[in-house]
């Protein structure tokens, strides 16, 4: 799937350029590619597809209450920093349903134990069959750093990311690895690389919950799509004013072509608009019923219309995908045990309906998904929520993840220890490069552009860090 970035950039970044309102496409050759995707695609081989699905926890994800220590010692100094069940920890008691057994050849620090919530009994079931797996206190990262060098006043010697605890700047360093105002993120990098696969490029980055840097590359751009389905900007047969030909007057005059420059690039991506949206509808009304569980809203819906896309891969014409999802609601500065809870739950429920669809489709080791969020937060509490943190624990679910066991390092639990900055703040022992390059090598790209898409990655010894399987 491979092609040097110089020669990649060279071709496509004038056509990027040139739709960056819109969608990428070549011109006048646009409809032509339409014509005969169909075609094309029916001489492609299914077994050669991956894609990867972002889940963001906008807010801040409360890692703590996630993955909550299960063990008598290090629930008990959980318990006492979070103030008990009076404040904002856990009742033991509800643990035993999400205890996740660790194997044989895996030991946690100050040997934990961890059970996930008891609002995600699914997840709990996906990691007992080895489908799930946790990543332990990941976070942005410029190189590894310690808490001395963390606290020494050389930032130079010992660099730490940009305006840390910062909801914007830490929401787009995870997604761009640059605080915000950046441009490109790793998810459209991917799919910079991925571009030379599809046979239709446009479908290579899909987003679901409106803009977001992180599906911006240097040449691709996020097909935007909603939970019910493409925006189609003036199908054919609308009406104005109740008139039908008042509407496709509007149309035609949408898609009219002009001397003018401007005019005419406006006209030309007001066509591609309205071709490639009418496009996907066609091949979306095909997709299984198995795909179709989004009838809650919020995050089912969003990753139902991804299962869709997925099952239309052969007639959108693609072979590599990158999908982003989100969920908003995690910053709990109060009232955290009822809010968090319910978050988790809609989680759970919206993560294992997706799995199920992916095993009905047989697509479940083609398909990875991973979450991500603003950061983790405090281990101590403001009186019944928490603040804004850093590192956090995450999930990655697929049948090729090595589920069943935890990566990453498990910090103490303390708000004294060198694995945090004050206030039970993890300082992050896995990295937000790390953890992408990971899942950029499963999804194909070679380990010579691993630094295109994890730019600190070289500062670091774990390019692969174990949880997926290439086989």
């Amino acid at each position: 799937m491979h092609r040097s970035r110089a020669d990649l950039l060279c071709r496509r970044t004038f056509i990027r350029r040139t739709a960056a309102l819109s969608i990428a496409g070549a011109g006048s050759s646009y409809a032509l590619g339409l014509a005969g995707l169909g075609e094309l695609a029916a001489q492609s081989s299914e077994n050669d597809y991956k894609a990867l699905v972002c889940v963001f926890l906008r807010g801040g994800n409360d890692h703590a209450n996630t993955l909550i220590p299960y063990d008598s010692l290090n629930y008990s100094r959980y318990s006492q920093i979070r103030g008990g069940q009076q404040g904002i920890a856990i009742p033991h008691q509800d643990l035993s349903n999400t205890f996740l057994r660790l194997p044989e050849d895996q030991i946690l620090t100050d040997d934990q134990l961890l059970a996930l919530s008891p609002a995600m009994p699914k997840m709990k079931r996906r990691y007992d069959e080895g489908s799930l797996a946790p990543l332990l206190n990941v976070g942005p990262l410029l190189a590894p750093l310690t808490r001395a060098e963390f606290d020494s006043p050389n930032t130079r010697a010992y660099p730490r990311p940009a305006k840390l605890f910062s909801h914007n700047d830490q929401q787009s360093t995870w997604e761009a690895f640059q605080p915000e105002g950046a441009t490109t993120g790793w998810g459209g990098k991917l799919g910079d690389i991925a571009l030379s696969s599809n046979q239709n490029t446009m479908f290579t980055a899909i987003g679901v919950s409106g803009n977001s840097v992180f599906l911006n590359g240097q040449d691709a751009s996020a097909f935007q799509i909603t939970p019910s389905g493409p925006l189609i900007m003036w199908p054919v047969g609308s009406t104005l004013y109740g008139s039908r030909f008042s509407g496709d007057a509007l149309g035609t005059l949408l898609r009219q072509q002009s001397s003018h420059v401007l005019e005419n690039d406006y006209a030309m991506m007001n066509a591609r608009s309205i071709e490639y949206s009418a496009f996907v509808k066609d091949a979306l009304e095909n997709a299984p019923a198995s795909t179709k569980f989004g009838g809650s809203g919020g995050l089912h819906a969003q990753l139902s219309i991804v299962a869709q896309i997925i099952a239309s891969r052969s007639a959108l014409g693609v072979k590599r995908q990158v999908f982003l999802v989100s969920i908003g609601g995690f910053d709990n500065h109060s009232d955290l045990k009822s809010k968090h809870q319910g978050l988790l739950q809609k989680l759970d429920g919206a993560l294992d309906a997706f799995y199920a669809s992916l095993l009905s489709l047989g697509v479940q080791r083609d398909v990875t998904t991973f979450t991500a969020s603003d950061f983790g937060r405090t281990l101590t509490s403001n009186g019944n929520g928490t603040d804004h943190g850093w590192g956090g624990h995450h999930f990655v679910l697929g049948g090729n993840v090595n589920g069943g066991r935890f990566f990453g390092r498990a910090p103490s639990i303390s708000i004294s220890s060198d694995d945090q900055v004050g206030y039970g703040r993890l300082l992050p022992t896995t990295s937000v490069d790390e953890y992408a390059s990971t899942l950029a090598l499963w999804f194909g790209v070679n380990a010579s552009d691993l630094q295109y898409v994890a730019p600190n990655i070289g500062r670091f010894a774990r390019p692969d860090l174990g949880f997926m399987s290439r086989q």
